[in-house]
């Protein structure tokens, strides 16, 4: 079933409507292929540290020569990696496709259960955990004996004396490395000087062979395994490529790096995209330290950031930002949750760079649709749908909706995964008999071609039978000055079935929830006008900055 695609006519300049997503058989390719260009270039740095992309070839090609030489891992099989971002993440990546084995990314904040699951349900051999987090790995391996462990600290690519130091004042001064003991576990560094000791056999990946097994909670119940195949991420990175490449300089470009690489938006956009440009990429390990992200930043002059909308928040809230030097920023790309509007207008007025935003899903490795980067200003909308990619807006019927109206909204392309990881039943839930993947995100076209996410399906508030969307709501009310962050959720009610709540940070602390209600009364009609306001400290997020609302409509234990 083909659609329409009215967006082609408003591409910008010089991008094209398909990608050849045959340029490349595998990840493995872009990355040899970058490696001829700017061997002598900065490939990452990491507080202070820096690796060029021959260190980089020379030690993922250790850490490969590991995994097949010592381990005598085969084709196929999955390393499981719990870090956070450091100069040991991109040598691992790259190490394990380079071995012809799959990448299962884990949240390092996984408790002892989620991290059992996913180890399990993947099926992984080994696991490469950060020392902070090995106590959650060594209660979890007492379980798993088949599973092997490489450790390693954060200061240990650092270099001599500052590693030393680093790993000191983390394990003794703040307290942040628990005492563990992991049986036959081996140290990074050591399996890098064991590995060099073996020859790298030629290890071809096909383009349908399994590059990532990336975890995701979906729509509903247990994390489920994305089967990323090298065609989906490679295609993905060409779209992507393709969207951002006309405005870079191949060989000079700065990437700040805060959101994760164990999440599909900094992986691909940041780890793989500004690989093929061959960009520096500035790691950030802790961006929830809001002082030291800003002190990083005053000392890079950087020429693109990728976040979501809480992480552009918090950066705009913390003294000394309106003091860095954007002189060479031209890249901003906000994805993973909706953009604000006020944190959007704040962001062009403090950077003179419009935020753009962007849409994906780990499903869709990730980037479905991206806004133009010459856009003037914020425009409400994800943009448009990336080169040789369908979008369509479906009703629950199936039919393809026209412009205008609300449905739910359904991809296609090379970028679509192969399907969840052992789970059939999961995958045709989601992916249709016509191979439309459904997003379960509420969504509209305009007649140019753009989408507008409303909203989740799940998160509709329904108020007297009118649909309400939390972000339009969360939209107005983030506009008052005296708003840090707002999330709103659908609470029970005897009258209208549904009512809207809100959950507020303040930024101001006097203000009132008689105040939020005045504004709202002035900006929202009737039924969407949230009848309760509930002030917080924090609001629950995800280790990315996301806002979990269904955390909010969980009632808090007592």
């Amino acid at each position: 079933m083909s659609v329409e695609r009215p967006w082609l006519a408003h591409y910008p300049a010089g991008v094209p409507a398909e990608i050849d997503i045959n340029e490349f058989a595998s990840i493995n390719d872009v990355f040899e292929t970058a490696l001829q260009k700017y061997r002598d270039k900065t490939a990452f740095i990491n507080m202070g540290k820096s690796i060029s992309y021959a260190e980089l070839d020379r030690l993922s090609r250790d850490f490969a020569g590991y995994l097949l030489g010592e381990l005598k891992l085969k084709k196929g099989d999955r390393v499981a990696i719990m870090m956070p971002n450091c100069l040991q993440y991109p040598i691992a990546i790259f190490g394990v496709l380079r071995a012809g084995l799959t990448v299962v990314n884990t949240n390092p904040m996984y408790t002892a259960r989620e991290l059992k699951h996913q180890l399990a349900d993947s099926g992984a051999s080994v696991l490469l955990v950060m020392d902070n987090f090995g106590n959650v790995a060594e209660e979890v391996l007492a379980q798993m004996p088949g599973v092997r462990a490489v450790t390693t600290g954060l200061g240990d690519m650092l270099g001599f004396p500052k590693g030393a130091i680093v790993n000191f004042v983390l394990k003794h001064v703040k307290k942040m490395v628990p005492d563990y003991a992991i049986p036959n576990a081996i140290r990074f560094r050591d399996a890098l000087t064991l590995g060099r000791m073996h020859q790298l056999p030629a290890i071809r990946n096909a383009p349908d062979d399994l590059a990532f097994l990336q975890y995701t909670g979906g729509t509903t119940g247990v994390s489920k395994g994305a089967m990323l195949t090298h065609r989906n991420m490679v295609a993905n990175m060409q779209q992507a490529a393709a969207w951002v490449g006309t405005n870079v300089k191949l060989g000079e470009e700065k990437i700040v790096t805060a959101l994760p690489l164990y999440h599909i938006f900094a992986l691909t956009a940041n780890c793989l995209v500004f690989m093929k440009f061959g960009a520096q990429n500035l790691l950030i390990t802790n961006p929830r330290d809001m002082p030291g992200f800003v002190k990083e930043l005053k000392g890079s002059s950087f020429t693109a950031i990728t976040g979501v909308n809480t992480l552009f928040n918090g950066l705009l809230n913390t003294p000394g930002f309106d003091q860095v030097d954007f002189s060479r920023l031209h890249l901003t790309l906000g994805g993973g949750m909706a953009v604000q509007r006020a944190v959007a207008d704040k962001w062009k007025q403090v950077t003179g760079v419009t935020l753009a935003e962007a849409y994906g899903l780990t499903e869709t490795s990730p980037a479905v649709c991206i806004n133009p980067l010459d856009l003037r200003a914020y425009n409400g909308s994800i943009g448009l749908p990336v080169p040789s990619t369908d979008v369509c807006v479906k009703s629950d019927d199936g039919a393809i909706l026209p412009v205008g109206e609300i449905g739910e909204l359904c991809v296609q392309g090379p970028q679509v995964m192969k399907g969840y990881w052992q789970r059939p039943e999961e995958t045709a839930k989601v992916i249709d008999a016509d191979g439309w993947l459904h997003t379960g995100d509420m969504a509209k076209m305009d007649e140019a071609g753009y989408f507008y996410i409303v909203d989740r399906k799940k998160d509709m508030i329904l108020v007297s039978g009118f649909n309400v969307y939390p972000n339009e709501v969360e939209d107005v009310i983030a506009m008052m000055p005296g708003v840090l962050e707002v999330a709103a959720i659908g609470v029970p009610d005897d009258k209208s079935g549904e009512a809207v709540k809100v959950f507020i940070v303040k930024k101001d602390p006097s203000l009132t929830a008689e105040q939020v209600k005045a504004f709202c009364h002035d900006n929202l009609t009737g039924y969407k006008r949230p009848k309760s306001v509930e002030f917080r400290t924090e609001l629950p997020k995800s280790n990315v900055g996301k806002i979990l609302r269904k955390e909010l409509r969980t009632p808090a234990r007592t």
